[in-house]
């Protein structure tokens, strides 16, 4: 069953976002590989980065870790003390938040005759969005345009920071960027609600033809693919941050054939 939304779905922002963002990066490769051949090759590589502040998730992209305990009596050892004075026993016990490990796939393409990375393709996590990942992921964007590698970057989370600022950087929910090996600028396709995710180029090295990316279609395919609408409930708000009126009001005619 496709997407109620026909554009970017709200919905997938929360626990279903790793699917999401694995599906989706696998769903790039597809596209591009056949586009690539012979010189090039797509390839999917994952790296691990640890979510030590996962608080702000929880409830979230974290539904399991949200675990409130009641203190209740128990038969335990008391405690020695060395006075006489009563203690006030705890009213609540919460678990220690524990440190999360982020599988994040990227798409690389590389040149079949060396092994050469030319262009990288970043779908951003929560973790990259929001401090201490958001200063490891600005050190790794300088890595690549040092390197001149061409990086595409997929924003498609309205929660968190992003990985660079500009007085000109439009305020939108949604951001496609590219910046090009030695260009010194970077591509924008700021994305609404409403809008259609759009068809960006992929470049490739001077001289070669850019290949060509259709996210929509990618997103489109995905959600059909994986069934998310057996896993979303559309008759609750997507998750934050909270929608304007005007995308409520937009949002909810396009859930009125399913609701």
């Amino acid at each position: 069953m496709p997407s109620p939304f026909p554009v970017m779905d709200p919905y997938l922002e929360g626990y279903l976002w790793s699917d999401v963002h694995n599906a989706l990066a696998s769903k790039i490769r597809a596209f591009l590989a056949p586009q690539l051949r012979p010189k090039y090759a797509a390839r999917l590589e994952v790296y691990v980065v640890e979510d030590i502040s996962p608080a702000s998730e929880i409830g979230i992209l974290y539904p399991d870790v949200e675990v409130l305990q009641i203190k209740q009596s128990r038969n335990v050892t008391p405690a020695i003390h060395t006075s006489n004075i009563a203690t006030t026993p705890p009213l609540l016990t919460l678990p220690v938040i524990q440190p999360v490990i982020v599988r994040i796939p990227i798409v690389e393409i590389r040149d079949t005759a060396n092994n050469v990375l030319i262009s990288c393709i970043e779908i951003l996590s929560p973790v990259n969005k929001r401090e201490p990942g958001l200063a490891h992921y600005r050190k790794k964007r300088q890595r690549l345009y040092n390197a001149n590698v061409h990086l595409i970057e997929i924003d498609l989370l309205r929660r968190g920071n992003r990985p660079f600022n500009h007085p000109r950087l439009p305020d939108v929910p949604y951001l496609i960027t590219l910046t090009q090996a030695r260009s010194g600028v970077i591509d924008l396709w700021p994305v609404t609600l409403q809008d259609t995710l759009p068809t960006i180029t992929v470049p490739l090295r001077e001289g070669d033809p850019d290949a060509v990316l259709e996210l929509q279609a990618g997103l489109n395919a995905i959600y059909d693919e994986a069934g998310y609408d057996l896993s979303i409930d559309y008759t609750q708000p997507p998750p934050p941050p909270a929608l304007s009126d005007a995308d409520i009001e937009w949002m909810y005619k396009h859930l009125q054939n399913m609701i």
